[in-house]
């Protein structure tokens, strides 16, 4: 029986976790791909740190020595940084290897020249783990748009964020602390700026619309914001009202023009995000066909991202090498576009004489936090006047708990 040879690189909390799964499921991978998967070399920076790798495979620090193996089937990249990480992969590439990677700054920048590369050379790509940790999403995606038009995506990509949020709300502790435990736990790295500041999410934020619509939007027109600003005594406002913060990304196309976004929002209780909760992801996907569905699972850790590599493992050596770069989808019309539609929004700080009859008040908690109804443009007037401290939009639909109903901002 042939084998199919592995080099990985990076023996981190990934690198490590996909070779302790090739080891604890090696039955199971050969029963589906009917080759014994051997790992054949491990890419690591410190020679000297002692690490529990067989003494058959070769450890190196030196990635030509991988390249010069007589045989190498497939190369999974576990490290971290665009550079060396695209240019080894490159090498990889044009030496026929497959390759999978873990790495989303790396791919959001350089996907699209690897997936050249790679149908050149008849090699697969595999990037599930790039994306939600253990959600399965990008094969998802590949099978809905056999037929499906996705319209929308959400996602909770960055369960960093998400688990200080959550610490937050649960355990009334300030950014600062939630911040620190996020450390502790792993969750967070000692420079927590690509997680918190919203490049982490940012970056999966462009793979997924290349995956749902062929391409990607302008990168300096994506609003990127993190969630340092967010405070306890905002949560705990919040939470009065029945809401809940999540650091949401957000893709759609309408009318031949990509809209992406990743910012903080609120969720009520009919909203699928409102229960993901600690380092969970989720992403929510609405097709003209099948409908809404959300995945959820872990982000993070060494198994849920292993799990991802492991089946892009299954992937690229059971796919006949048709690597395409990203399809253009069909458009989708839908007459007005959205910045004249009425959205929900939670702001404080708006006087209650201030007069426009495009606001609408909805529910109100305090004398300085209300959700109102309003469009787009309006929202941006007030921030432009500096007529609200902050605002932030509701997504999905929101029942008021009391029999109220709708009363203009004038009658506050």
């Amino acid at each position: 029986m042939s084998v199919i040879k592995v080099a990985i690189l990076g023996f981190g909390t990934v690198g490590e976790g996909v070779y302790k799964t090739i080891q604890s499921h090696a039955e199971e991978l050969k029963g589906v791909l009917g080759r014994k998967v051997e790992v054949a070399a491990v890419l690591i920076r410190n020679k000297q740190k002692k690490r529990k790798i067989d003494e058959d495979v070769l450890v190196t620090s030196d990635f030509n020595e991988i390249l010069s193996l007589p045989q190498l089937d497939v190369i999974v990249e576990a490290i971290v940084n665009k550079e060396p990480t695209f240019t080894f992969l490159k090498q990889a590439i044009q030496r026929g290897c497959h390759i999978i990677t873990a790495n989303k700054e790396m791919f959001a920048h350089h996907g699209k020249e690897l997936i050249a590369l790679a149908e050149h050379h008849n090699v697969s790509i595999g990037y599930e783990a790039t994306v939600a940790g253990g959600v399965p999403v990008i094969q998802t995606l590949r099978q809905l748009l056999n037929v499906n038009r996705v319209r929308h995506i959400q996602g909770i990509l960055n369960g960093t964020s998400n688990f200080i949020l959550t610490e937050m709300r649960e355990k009334k502790q300030s950014f600062a602390d939630a911040l620190s435990l996020a450390q502790a736990k792993g969750f967070a790295e000692a420079d927590p700026t690509n997680d918190v500041e919203g490049f982490d999410a940012f970056y999966k934020t462009l793979i997924l619309s290349r995956i749902a619509f062929g391409e990607e939007p302008t990168w300096e027109d994506v609003e990127r914001e993190g969630i340092t600003s967010i405070t306890s005594e905002l949560i705990e406002a919040t939470e009065k009202l029945g809401l809940r913060f999540k650091h949401v990304a957000s893709i759609s196309r309408l009318d031949g023009q990509i809209n992406a976004a990743v910012r903080p929002a609120l969720v009520g209780k009919s909203h699928p995000f409102f229960s993901i909760e600690g380092v969970e992801n989720a992403v929510n996907v609405q097709t003209d066909i099948v409908g809404s569905i959300t995945l959820q699972g872990p982000g993070a850790g060494m198994f849920p991202t292993a799990s991802a590599a492991i089946e892009d493992l299954v992937y690229v050596c059971q796919k006949k090498p048709t690597n395409k770069n990203f399809t253009k989808t069909p458009d989708i019309h839908l007459g007005d576009k959205k910045e004249n539609l009425d959205e929900l929004w939670l702001i404080q700080g708006l006087t209650t004489d201030y007069k426009n009859p495009l606001i609408t008040l909805i529910a109100q908690s305090s004398d300085e936090t209300a959700i109102i109804r309003t469009t787009m443009e309006v929202i941006k007037q007030l921030i432009s006047e500096q007529n609200v401290r902050c605002c932030f939009e509701i997504l999905g639909e929101y029942e008021i708990e009391s029999n109220n109903k709708e009363v203009t901002l004038a009658a506050i």
